[in-house]
């Protein structure tokens, strides 16, 4: 099998839902820094360009721009210095006059695709219209990338389509808000990274935010696994801001067996899963 070697980084921010100005170079010069570290994909959290805990429609509606808004083009430019592929959250003003919770997947020559957050969290479903179509798979210079947004974690179908579609990685831009745990337990955001990964046999890059937004504060859970689960970085330091940078061989995303028996897509019975029926039997 030809190796397919792809430094990921996941940058972990604190964007501000009070400086939307000031968080376009934020995510810019995130961009720059994984980049700079040697990463050929960029991950950034979810709603970078906005920050998260919104007071209103109105608000985020003054943070949102379009998929061909200058942070976007600044993320391109970033891109193209290395030849890197990002993918991060943003605050969506759709065509439609809609706003979404989106993730745009770029490289240096511009905007791959765009993704609409399928499943929203809380009061994200105040602000934003639910994506619409499936989550993609883009074929991009640093693989097979798979897209999903934080809450869409929780839905195993999503990452289990993506596998199905040939992902080789799937990226996470996330805002996970902090729950108690008990004492020395992992968060179960990287847990849920983890189970993703190891039961699908892809590679997970999962990029949370940091800090406290109007009184929310926030995992800080950003990790990258390998296609057995395992976390190869992450998360940082004191779940504070920084870079989680990991050297994948993506390629062995490609190989689905288990064993010379079993195989994680080719041992599947969907002919017999009970999706949406009761799977009550009568006695």
């Amino acid at each position: 099998m030809t190796e397919l070697a792809v430094r990921v980084a996941c940058v972990q921010i604190a964007p501000s839902v009070e400086d939307p100005r000031g968080n376009r170079s934020l995510t810019r010069d995130a961009v720059r820094e994984g980049v700079s570290a040697g990463a050929r994909l960029v991950v950034l959290p979810e709603l970078s360009t906005s920050g998260y805990v919104f007071e209103s429609a109105d608000e985020a509606r003054s943070a949102a721009e379009p998929a061909d808004g200058p942070t976007l083009s600044g993320w391109t430019e970033e891109a193209a210095r290395g030849e890197a592929v990002v993918v991060g959250g943003f605050c969506e003003l759709g065509d439609d006059g809609l706003l979404y919770n989106s993730a745009a997947i770029v490289d240096g020559g511009g905007v791959l695709a765009v993704y609409r957050k399928l499943h929203l969290w809380d009061r994200e479903q105040l602000v934003f219209e639910p994506g619409r179509e499936p989550a993609p798979v883009v074929e991009t210079r640093a693989g097979r990338i798979g897209v999903g947004v934080c809450y869409d974690i929780n839905f195993p179908e999503v990452a289990r389509g993506l596998a199905l579609a040939g992902a080789d990685l799937i990226a996470l831009p996330t805002n996970f808000p902090r729950f108690p745990r008990p004492e020395g337990e992992r968060p179960m955001e990287v847990t849920l990274a983890m189970a993703t990964a190891h039961l699908n046999h892809v590679f997970v890059a999962v990029c949370d935010r940091t800090g406290t937004e109007r009184g929310v504060d926030w995992v800080g859970g950003s990790v990258v696994c390998d296609e057995w689960g395992w976390v190869l970085a992450g998360p940082p330091e004191g779940f504070g801001p920084g870079l989680v940078v990991a050297d994948c061989d993506l390629a062995r995303a490609r190989a689905k067996a288990w064993n010379e028996r079993n195989d994680v897509l080719g041992d599947r019975r969907p002919e017999l899963y009970r999706l949406g029926e009761s799977a009550a039997v009568d006695t």
